[in-house]
């Protein structure tokens, strides 16, 4: 039997999105599961997770308090999916940005690498609806990490990502200071400096056509102080502290 995977969904206001999205999830072989973790959304979309999930044995909800940040939500689902028999761990966005029918991909990916990454700009840019300004600042941005952190990635602030159960487990969560989208810039990077083996495959990526972006000015100032302390927790490094590590089979 193929090891489990769980696809993570963070919440807030999707509740138009997610029954598609998840129809879409559990199209996939049934070793593929959902976590829904709304956090405490005001449209009502954790009672419309709970009804999927009375539904389908392969939907799970985590329900939080109140909202806490992307990156809180993430990591909640982290220790969630620790706790149980998971060997790959997705994360993806619940606007339909990503595109579930690339999970196949990211697994096949994630049988020689301990972290694959969605790329929007790897071997040309691959972005639907987004504007012309919106679409500088994130090629910006990832040339910005490359610059200072000496991560060889072409999109590290993406949020479509495949973890092997190991590469987490060698993480302290609790010790993942950002919460913005600079939190997709620290996992990397914790991850690469610990020599830990990161691919790479090409993505679309549609901007939401139905709710509202949790983009601000306060997550991009986050992002440009993150990159800087990420360089000197490296010590300065723009290399990974050990020698590259090959995961073990599944």
């Amino acid at each position: 039997m193929s090891p489990k995977a769980l696809v993570i969904v963070p919440t807030y206001n999707e509740k138009d999105n997610l029954p598609a999205l998840a129809q879409r999830v559990m199209a996939h072989p049934p070793q593929i599961e959902m976590l829904v973790v709304d956090d405490n959304s005001p449209d009502g979309t954790g009672r419309v997770a709970d009804e999927l999930a009375a539904k389908n044995m392969r939907v799970h909800v985590l329900h939080r308090a109140e909202k806490d940040g992307l990156g809180r939500a993430y990591c909640a689902g982290f220790k969630w999916a620790l706790e149980r028999d998971y060997e790959f761990i997705l994360e993806m966005d619940g606007d339909f940005s990503h595109n579930p029918d690339d999970i196949p991909a990211f697994l096949e990916a994630a049988q020689n690498a301990d972290l694959v990454l969605g790329s929007r700009y790897k071997n040309g840019i691959r972005v639907i609806n987004w504007p012309l300004r919106r679409l500088m600042l994130s090629m910006g941005a990832a040339r910005y990490v490359r610059t200072i952190t000496g991560m060889p990635i072409s999109d590290p602030t993406g949020g479509f990502k495949c973890f092997r159960r190991r590469a987490l487990q060698s993480l302290d969560l609790d010790a993942v200071r950002s919460n913005g989208y600079s939190f997709q810039i620290e996992m990397t990077h914790k991850l690469w400096r610990q020599g830990m083996r990161i691919a790479e495959v090409p993505i679309i990526f549609t901007d939401r056509f139905q709710g509202s972006s949790k983009m601000s000015s306060k997550i991009v100032r986050e992002a440009l102080w993150m990159v800087w302390r990420l360089w000197f927790q490296n010590g300065l490094r723009r290399r990974p502290r050990a020698p590259q590590q090959r995961p073990p089979s599944a």
